[in-house]
């Protein structure tokens, strides 16, 4: 390694450098917000223009596919040459002499959301450094909350017209009055097997949410509106941002990008019960 390159990863590991990446991912994630928020005000009336993806169930809509183009075209302007992975384009590898930074995006996580008016869906944006997510942001596109995280240095929202807060976890201790968080597959057989899995559950807890944004049931969970979430099938951008941002709010996070296996998160207190419970009812 010569002094350069050693240079250079170090200047990509301090604390400055990180205080920039989640500088970054806090503009990318709110100024997509706005971005979406503008295309609706414009489309009102007319319907976001949604094709399907991955199943007839599973929409893209033109707000989808601008908002990543703004976020791709904020990431290159800021730091040139980062690679960049966003579930609509899919992924850019990095041209900037080694740089070790991959941005992970979703425009819109909860589009079926969006298309329907539920007040739950967000642009999510992660940054990683060789691999590990170093920082996140989340943005709830109608609500304007912004959750943020960067790794050992907490977990915060930002809502609109109050003060920055801290994130902790729930104190919940007791699986039985756990609330939890869930999502299903776009596939149709997958949602069969998930939907054992539910009814195997929800005896075992005090009740289940299926909100329809994996990144911002993770982030309730930091929030402490949810004490424990589970689900198959997420990709790298559904969780990113999200996993991180519960993780350091206290949470015990394992992702998974395997379709058959789930991303588990949960409050400390009842973490080993809920994955106890998730073993004998076949999700794990």
């Amino acid at each position: 390694m010569n002094g350069n390159t050693a240079s250079a990863r170090e200047n990509e590991s301090g604390p400055e450098f990180i205080d920039g990446l989640r500088a970054l991912a806090v503009h990318l994630a709110t100024s997509g917000g706005e971005v979406a928020r503008r295309m609706l005000a414009e489309l009102d009336g007319q319907g976001p223009g949604a094709q399907t993806k991955s199943s007839v169930t599973d929409p893209v809509t033109v707000i989808d596919t601008a908002v990543e183009e703004h976020l791709r075209r904020g990431i290159a302007a800021a730091r040139p040459g980062d690679g960049v992975l966003g579930e609509e384009a899919g992924e850019t590898r990095g041209t900037g002499g080694g740089t070790r930074v991959r941005w992970v995006v979703d425009p819109v996580d909860g589009t079926v959301n969006l298309l329907y008016g539920i007040p739950f869906t967000a642009v999510s944006v992660a940054a990683e450094v060789d691999g590990v997510v170093v920082v996140g942001a989340v943005h709830n596109i109608v609500t304007h909350e912004t959750w943020t995280a960067a790794r050992d240095r907490g977990a915060t929202l930002r809502a609109p017209e109050r003060d920055v807060v801290p994130l902790g976890v729930s104190d919940c201790v007791d699986l039985s009055l756990a609330l939890v968080g869930t999502g299903f597959s776009y596939d149709a057989s997958v949602r069969s097997e998930q939907g054992a899995v539910v009814a195997a559950l929800l005896p075992r807890v005090r009740d289940i949410r299926r909100c329809g944004s994996a990144a911002l049931d993770l982030c309730m969970l930091a929030t402490g509106r949810l004490d424990a979430y589970f689900e198959r099938c997420l990709k790298p951008w559904d969780h990113a941002a999200g996993a991180l941002i519960a993780a350091e709010a206290g949470a015990i996070v394992t992702t998974s990008d395997d379709d058959a296996v789930p991303t588990v998160a949960a409050g400390p207190g009842v973490s080993e019960a809920f994955r106890q419970a998730l073993r004998e009812c076949g999700a794990l």
